[in-house]
């Protein structure tokens, strides 16, 4: 339940509302579409889902969206999965995110930064002329419409090129970091069999080298599709037999081509996490992802030609791709190839402070490390220009929007935002013209029909429930590869509620309109009937300076039991005596209830995660249940695979 009324921990003042692009939009949709005039982001959002054709017409005519061939009609189909947006038209995505180049020539559209944290510009003249000699390279190579260009590359200047050529001929990309192993990148990659394949000889982080080639070479046997190799030499070394060299694929003064294709040609593949199988290759289209983050960066993130953006990510990540899209709001995007903690914790404020990022973006768990490490960003780095911190990846804890506030500035906007790779975009989270409270996401995004339901698909307000979305969204996948009949697409969301997409996540939308998230529902905990998510209790316990990070694990018994460990990985100097044994128990039984206090607690020597840096339940409970860890978990998702043998052992001595 959320207080009846609590303070805002910041508001936007009247000029900023004034001047945010989502106030300009709505008068100009009230002017020209029929959207509501007075009632503010509430009434323009439920506009936007009741008037679905009629709010993305307005969003791809704000956004001057060029359609080569005209839609017919904004929405062929309202059925989910299957929806089809734009019937009739055909744009190219790599067009628009290069317009800027027409007025913005000489002005960097890339700041590259690696972990000497010195700022590299690229042009938008230069990044322009780079992406039309590689489209016109790949052209030659034989990649037509549709055939899918890999990246195994760190997130620099020459992955953003190699994405925009792949978009401008038609072809579909698809990346990983070179932080994943050959395994890793095979269950990806050999799915889609890439034609094409971009590589580096390795990578810099944490101060030191890491050579990649032994793991090139490993792909290039395993990828028997392949007909070209690009070789990068981020680290100086020659191409290998056989790869063509970067440097003379992008040296020609060619303007780009850009290959007219339908609204629903796909543009990417994305991953999920396969911990528990191979990992779901997501295809998203040109159209769809073009129109949603037009609307995500350019009204939620309120982005424009006077922003740097910056968000850390990698090339595995979505946000990786979300960050690319700022481009397409002629704003100035920030690439950071490193380690987030490097040489210090407060590395990526360093970068912030360097770049003049006005809109960061970053994981809450980095947020809540910077805490921990007593680290005071405003007073060690001039952050003026950052107006804004959003976060993801987790929920944003209530002390990580209060030491945003305390110690980057009263007043920043901190927009917590969630969403997921399925979308590439934002279920829930920034509007520039929107107050916010502690511990809650601002709203749920325009065109998104955002619902908590219960078991029965009844709506809930103020309650926990499922997070559902009941229309549908333009960057929704437009199938999974490899899924000819669909099913596996539709039994990922669409199985528990026919016809509506449910995501997974445990949500409460509280009768103000914000949105909390409280975790993964699939991994949910369920006390004496009362289910839970797994967030709020991570949140309790990780107060604790004794905590470095925790896991909490609902287990049902053969017998109809229910065990529910605690697995806390201590930070240094700290031992789980009795002492603090009850400190855990006491803070969760007084900040949250008695019920979720956990049967055991015990101490682990690292908390699992997948390679994009989530932590690991639902593998977990498998191995706690008995299931072989060769079945529990695909062990190319995991980060430390090592990590799981000590549940596995625990199981088999519990049996």
């Amino acid at each position: 339940m959320t207080s009846a009324n609590p303070m805002p921990l910041w508001q936007p003042d009247a000029d900023r509302i004034a001047r945010a692009q989502i106030t300009r939009f709505q008068a100009w949709a009230a002017d020209h579409h029929g959207a509501p005039r007075e009632g503010g982001y509430a009434a323009l959002h439920r506009w936007s889902v009741d008037e679905l054709d009629t709010f993305w017409k307005a969003v791809a005519e704000w956004f001057g969206v060029r359609f080569s061939t005209p839609y017919t009609r904004v929405l062929g189909s309202r059925a989910m999965p299957g929806a089809t947006w734009f019937p009739g038209a055909t744009l190219n995505y790599a067009e628009h995110a290069l317009r800027a180049a027409d007025t913005r020539a000489n002005e960097p559209a890339l700041l590259a930064v690696d972990e000497t944290h010195e700022p590299r510009p690229v042009t938008w003249s230069a990044l322009r002329r780079q992406v039309g000699s590689l489209a016109a390279e790949l052209r030659a190579l034989g990649v037509r419409p549709g055939d899918r260009v890999s990246g195994y590359l760190p997130n620099i200047p020459q992955a953003v090129v190699a994405l925009l050529a792949t978009a401008a001929v038609g072809g579909v990309w698809t990346s990983c970091a070179p932080d994943f192993g050959a395994r890793s990148v095979l269950d990806r990659f050999q799915q889609v069999e890439p034609v094409v394949l971009f590589t580096v000889d390795g990578y810099r982080y944490g101060g030191k080298e890491h050579d990649r080639r032994d793991v090139v070479t490993e792909l290039r046997r395993e990828l028997p599709t392949l007909r070209a190799v690009v070789h990068i030499p981020l680290l100086g070394t020659d191409a290998p037999e056989g790869a063509l060299d970067w440097a003379a694929l992008t040296s020609a003064d060619v303007e780009p081509v850009f290959e007219q294709v339908p609204f629903d040609h796909p543009l990417w593949v994305l991953y999920s996490s396969g911990t528990t199988g191979l990992p779901k290759a997501i295809v998203q289209s040109q159209g769809g992802i073009l129109v949603e983050h037009l609307k995500q960066l350019g009204l939620h993130c309120d982005l424009g030609p006077e922003d740097r953006f910056f968000w850390y990510t990698s090339t595995g990540w979505m946000m990786w791709n979300f960050l690319v899209s700022g481009l397409l709001t002629g704003t100035t995007i920030v690439l950071y190839d490193g380690s987030p903690g490097h040489p210090d914790t407060g590395a990526q404020w360093s970068i912030a402070a360097r770049t003049g990022a006005t809109l960061y973006g970053t994981s809450a768990a980095y947020v809540m490390a910077c805490r921990k490490a007593g680290v005071h960003p405003a007073r060690d780095h001039d952050l003026a220009r950052v107006r804004c911190v959003a976060t993801t990846g987790s929920p944003l804890p209530p002390d990580g929007f209060a030491w945003l506030h305390d110690e980057v500035g009263e007043d920043l906007w901190i927009a917590s935002v969630s969403g997921g790779t399925d979308v590439c975009s934002c279920f829930a989270g920034a509007v520039p013209t929107l107050p916010v409270y502690i511990g809650e996401l601002q709203a749920p995004s325009l065109g998104t029909d955002l619902r908590s339901w219960d078991p029965s698909g009844n709506p809930l307000i103020d309650e926990v429930g499922e997070l559902v979305v009941t229309n549908p969204m333009p960057s929704m996948p437009i199938r999974f590869w490899n899924d000819p009949d669909g099913s596996r697409y539709h039994d990922s969301y669409f199985d528990m509620y026919p016809g509506v997409w449910r995501h997974g996540d445990w949500i409460t939308l509280t009768s103000r309109g914000s949105v909390i998230i409280h975790g993964r529902s699939d991994s949910t905990l369920n006390r004496q009937g009362v289910r839970m998510g797994s967030a709020d209790i991570y949140e309790a316990v990780e107060r604790l300076p004794e905590i470095k990070e925790s896991l909490v694990i609902g287990v049902e018994q053969p017998d109809g039991g229910y065990w529910m460990p605690l697995f806390v990985h201590l930070a240094p100097g700290a031992v789980l005596d009795e002492t603090l044994l009850n400190r855990i128990k006491q803070t969760i039984r007084e900040q949250l209830s008695p019920r979720h206090v956990p049967d055991e607690v015990i101490e682990v020597p690292g908390v699992p995660h997948t390679l994009t840096g989530k932590r690991i339940e639902v593998p977990v409970k498998r191995l706690l249940q008995g299931t072989p860890l060769d079945k529990a978990v695909n062990p190319g998702s995991i980060d430390n695979l090592d990590l799981l043998h000590f549940f596995e052992d625990l199981a088999r001595k519990r049996e």
